[in-house]
């Protein structure tokens, strides 16, 4: 297979047998172009699963000599100057950090977003993969495999280190903490019925003597410590920002909506009920003068799968508006900021000396939105009701430690949420980047979503302009959706719309260059990554 793309110079691109996967492929058999992108993508005529074993075959370069003068490729930036980043696969690494997974796919995508103009990408790099035996014994290799990677495709790199696990793919946390989480269930969060949440660690604990006599903020901060000696070669040139993870999928907020039944719009549970919350709930309220307070969350909140008017706590008029309900929110709303503060300070003193920016992400918790209540919001930490602006503490904290702030949804439509959920993303995320002007707080997107559909790439566009000044936005995720003709050829096209300005008919390829602009052209050879 022999391609080529129009730049300041033309590149081959070759093929190459990638190690054999268990992963779904695509069979592209006739050509179809893009001439607004310039680039020409195959048409899959099926995307289909095939035994458990085939052969990936992926796109390798070859520069060739200059034949066709044409602007090269530029960097992704809007017209405010936003960069655009792409998720690597979560998977990227193996379970035991010892190898690179789809590490072929993964450099011919690197090599192909690199063509496109794209920033960078971002890493997740995982507690559970790293320190995954003992505490203190880090294995990096993997990880360090494929900073390589990505500086010699001359792309940069964000970096997110991940202190939650994950069930798709299933990341657990490493294996000695799940140990002493065995005779010390209370590190972990508890629901009202005794439900533990194994995927992050309670925020009450953050300083409690719970590992062999360190703390989980100890910890955190000798794994930092030894990413940056480790990854010091890479620092401020190849990776340019850190994510710090600060709750459940990394974001700053409770795991309030976890057991959520598939297919329901529920408001979520407090998760308040782990010894260590129960026993500061408890010395709060005797400090106020209440000790009855604290001796639980609220008696007369709904279940996971229950809507604000089921029980009497989130109605209009409810207890959200009492006396005790402002003191309960308060104090479960101040644990999340203080955990939050302790680890965004954190890292920004730890990473302060290396040129690299720190960030950390928060939730869009927008359903129920259009409620006087905000219920979604209120049980996942984030004390923000029609009385009160619970963003403003939060852009305080970013603010404090100098750290950017990581919001996802801005692919998100009002018109397309379930119209019995009364949510609305647009409006919550215009109040989160109110919030973060006031303080002067640099604001960096994600999407929720990679479908790419019902309008999602226009929103996005519409976010990274206009009154929004955004310092990055990171494009979630590489995998076989996001490589196939169903989806790439719009990714592309969204790209160029952030850097380009359109083409007059007399710059657009003929017939015969549009023929051999293709990245993707034979049935013999696609690009696939093994979905995450």
């Amino acid at each position: 297979m022999e391609v080529s793309v129009i730049g300041s110079s033309q590149v081959n691109l070759g093929k190459s047998e990638l190690a054999c996967r268990e992963v779904g492929f695509c069979n592209i058999k006739d050509s179809r172009s893009f001439s607004n992108s310039r680039v020409c993508f195959g048409r899959s005529s099926s995307w289909k699963k095939v035994g458990m074993r085939f052969t990936v075959r992926a796109l390798q370069y070859e520069a060739l000599p200059h034949q066709i003068s044409s602007p090269s490729a530029k960097t992704s930036k809007s017209p405010d100057g936003v960069r655009l980043f792409v998720g690597l696969p979560l998977d990227a690494v193996s379970s035991e950090c010892n190898s690179v997974n789809h590490a072929r796919a993964i450099s011919a995508g690197l090599k192909a977003l690199k063509l496109l103009g794209v920033e960078g990408v971002e890493l997740p790099i995982w507690w559970g993969i790293v320190e995954k035996e003992s505490m203190g014994n880090y294995d990096w290799s993997g990880y360090l495999a494929i900073a390589e990677m990505v500086q010699k495709a001359g792309l940069k790199l964000h970096v997110t280190l991940c202190f939650h696990g994950s069930k798709t793919p299933c990341i657990p946390l490493p294996k000695w903490v799940s140990q002493i989480g065995e005779s010390e269930p209370g590190i972990f969060f508890t629901d009202r019925s005794g439900q533990l949440y194994k995927e992050c660690l309670s925020f009450a604990a953050d300083d409690l003597p719970v590992f062999d006599g360190k703390t989980p903020e100890q910890v955190y901060q000798s794994f930092c410590q030894s990413f940056k000696s480790t990854f010091s070669p890479f620092m401020g040139s190849t990776i340019t920002g850190i994510s710090m993870g600060l709750g459940p999928d990394g974001e700053l907020r409770y795991p309030s909506h976890h057991q959520l039944s598939k297919n329901t719009h529920g408001v979520g549970e407090f998760q308040c009920y782990d010894q260590n919350m129960l026993r500061f709930l408890k010395e709060h309220a005797e400090a106020s003068g209440n000790p009855l307070w604290g001796l639980g969350g609220p008696h007369d909140a709904p279940t996971y799968d229950q809507p604000p008017n089921a029980t009497g706590f989130f109605m209009d008029g409810g207890s959200w508006e009492s006396p005790y309900g402002n003191f309960f929110l308060s104090w479960y709303s101040n644990m999340l900021i203080t955990h939050g503060d302790r680890l965004l300070s954190l890292a920004a003193t730890t990473f302060r000396d290396t040129g690299v920016a720190t960030y950390g992400k928060i939730p869009l918790m927008h359903s129920w939105y259009r409620t006087r209540s905000h219920p979604s919001e209120l049980t996942a930490g984030l004390y923000n009701t029609a009385n009160r602006d619970g963003y403003e503490a939060m852009a305080e904290i970013f603010a404090k430690n100098s750290c950017k702030m990581i919001c996802p949804g801005m692919d998100l439509l009002d018109a397309y949420q379930p119209n019995e959920t009364l949510s609305s993303p647009e409006l919550l995320l215009a109040q989160v980047m109110a919030a973060c002007r006031k303080h002067g707080v640099k604001v960096s997107g994600q999407n929720s979503s990679d479908s790419g559909g019902s309008g999602a790439l226009e929103q996005i566009k519409k976010n990274l302009t206009g009154d929004n000044v955004l310092d990055l936005f990171m494009y979630n995720r590489m995998g076989a959706y996001f490589f196939s003709p169903e989806h790439f050829p719009s990714f592309t096209s969204f790209v160029h719309s952030l850097n380009q300005p359109k083409l007059h008919t007399d710059d657009l390829p003929d017939e015969h260059e549009e023929g051999i602009e293709s990245l993707v052209k034979s049935s013999e050879s696609s690009m696939v990554l093994q979905a995450t």
